[in-house]
């Protein structure tokens, strides 16, 4: 879903809450809002552990997009602190009644997808966006 008008703003608005905290005011922040996303759906951006931006998508259920964003970086933050075990902090960790594990690199690399965090109901990836062909020429 495309953002219209002042997306920008409304991006950096839910960007704030989230740093804030405030994962109860983010129902509007999400492509769905509050009555949830289904499969396919992207719920906005965050970023990962390493600081790289990612495409937070619906894979399975329905999920409240800011559920997934809260989930999302709970889980980066566990990682950047050291609290997942694995290489890189790739083994399965509890977020908030979700688990969340880090895909290996062959597979981040093939499929784009970063990350899963799932419940018995719904799953959520993390997923690298993909380069305009502008951003990826280099001169020299």
């Amino acid at each position: 879903m495309e953002w219209a008008g002042g997306g920008r703003a409304i991006r950096v608005a839910c960007s704030l809450v989230l740093l804030a905290g405030g994962a109860g005011l983010l129902a509007g922040c999400g492509s769905a809002g509050a009555a949830g996303a289904g499969p396919g759906a992207s719920c906005g951006t965050t970023q990962t552990a390493a600081n790289v931006p990612v495409v937070i998508k619906v894979a399975r259920g329905t999920v409240n997009c800011g559920t997934a964003l809260q989930v999302e970086n709970e889980y980066a933050a566990k990682i950047r602190d050291g609290q997942v075990q694995g290489n890189g902090g790739g083994a399965p960790v509890a977020v908030g009644g979700w688990t969340c594990q880090g895909y290996p690199t062959p597979e981040v690399l093939s499929t784009g997808n970063a990350s899963q965090c799932h419940t018995a109901s719904a799953a959520i990836v993390a997923v690298l966006p993909v380069p305009s062909p502008a951003s990826t020429l280099t001169t020299g």
